[in-house]
């Protein structure tokens, strides 16, 4: 059986893969895990921390810090608008 490599666009240079910063505002979460369940790209899990209403908030997972594809769907199905996502800011060259 031969080996499939995966698929990249012939012009993968001119389309550049959108890349998020993930930020959670600590005290607002309520430990739903909305945005854990809700990440297409699993890069969210949950904290071994808790905020000063006793819930466990959302982290980035280790070693996926880069992989937010800055789609804002955890933006969007939170209830209490604790977290949100960003383009990252450039960085000096």
């Amino acid at each position: 059986m031969r080996k499939v490599s995966e698929r990249q666009p012939l012009n993968a240079a001119a389309f550049p893969v959108p890349r998020g910063q993930v930020y959670v505002i600590v005290e607002r979460c309520k430990g739903c895990d909305f945005c854990i369940e809700f990440c297409p790209r699993d890069v969210l899990e949950q904290s071994e921390g808790i905020n000063s209403r006793g819930y466990h908030y959302p982290v980035v997972a280790e070693g996926k810090g880069d992989e937010c594809a800055d789609c804002q769907f955890c933006t969007l199905v939170c209830p209490e608008f604790a977290i949100y996502t960003d383009e990252p800011a450039a960085t000096a060259r």
